[in-house]
């Protein structure tokens, strides 16, 4: 187990949660770190994550390891589940089961897949080196009315409340559930990853209790929105069916709406974080938030 490390105030390249005014700051560090010649991504692949901060990959996983997928989250929401200090986020005024943390600790299907050729292959690349699971995470949005997310750049949490000092991070999401346009899927602004959107909010103390459940601090400007909006001219959906994967840079602004349709959406989200990036103390909070939301075992995965 690695040991927090400390920064100094004049390293924060990403000033935010300080009170000011919300700012556009721009990307300081490359969106890639390795090369086409290094992993299991071609050259256009890697364009396209550079310029737009994500791609869809389809079928990335086939059915028979998706259907071992939702074995074991069945088996697993079968037994006795806690609460937000067991990483069991709810659905606000109600016991259904909202979002399910830290997966990569289990030694079933679902603890497995972080470590799957595909993804961290494509991780290891992107990053150019080592990576460890710095998050994962199964969002669950139940029919008639699991709740949306508001819009967010995760690298704005992660730096402020979690310690990660540079974009260096990537997530994938492994659709469990067909996503279709009508049940919640992810939205995504193209471009946006080129762009710090800073908040104005000052953390308070134990925040991630409120935000898992409703994100309102961390979350950017109107303004700020249609600035991005502007730039990318369209918002993307996420779409597509069990096994496709989205692969999506840590800044990139995304959401989703609420599913008001009769079918479930659930996906799975592993996070990836170089290990030459390892979190430090948290720039915009506190103290840092539990181990089950943000990992300080950065131990590379083998």
């Amino acid at each position: 187990m690695t040991q927090m490390r400390t920064m100094q105030p004049s390293d924060d390249l990403y000033p935010t949660r300080n009170g000011g005014e919300v700012r556009m700051l721009p990307r300081r560090e490359p969106v890639l770190h390795g090369r086409d010649a290094e992993g299991p991504l071609d050259a256009e692949t890697l364009a396209r994550l550079e310029r737009d901060g994500f791609w869809i990959a389809e079928n990335l996983l086939s059915l028979a390891e998706v259907e071992a997928l939702t074995d074991a989250l069945e088996a697993w929401r079968e037994e006795p589940l806690g609460d937000v200090s067991d990483g069991v986020i709810r659905e606000r005024g109600s016991r259904e089961q909202r979002s399910l943390f830290a997966l990569h600790q289990r030694d079933d299907a679902l603890g497995a897949v972080m470590r799957h050729p595909r993804l961290v292959g494509a991780a290891r690349q992107i990053l150019g080196g080592d990576v460890y699971v710095h998050q994962s995470r199964l969002n669950l949005k139940p029919a008639f009315g699991g709740a949306g997310f508001s819009w967010h750049s995760d690298f704005e949490t992660w730096h402020a409340e979690d310690g990660m000092p540079r974009m260096r991070a990537l997530s994938a999401s492994v659709l469990l559930t067909e996503n279709h346009a009508w049940n919640g899927p992810l939205m995504l602004i193209p471009g946006s990853h080129h762009h710090f959107v800073t908040s104005p909010a000052v953390t308070p103390p134990d925040h991630y209790q409120a935000s898992l459940v409703e994100q309102s601090i961390g979350t950017p400007s109107n303004d700020a929105l249609r600035a991005l909006f502007a730039d990318a001219g369209r918002i993307e959906l996420a779409l597509g069916g069990p096994g496709t994967v989205i692969f999506f840079e840590c800044n990139t602004m995304h959401a989703s709406t609420a599913n008001l349709s009769p079918l479930p959406r659930k996906n799975l989200f592993v996070c990836y974080n170089a290990v030459d990036n390892a979190l430090v103390g948290p720039f915009g909070a506190s103290r840092p938030r539990p181990g089950f939301l943000a990992s300080r075992d950065f131990t590379p995965i083998r």
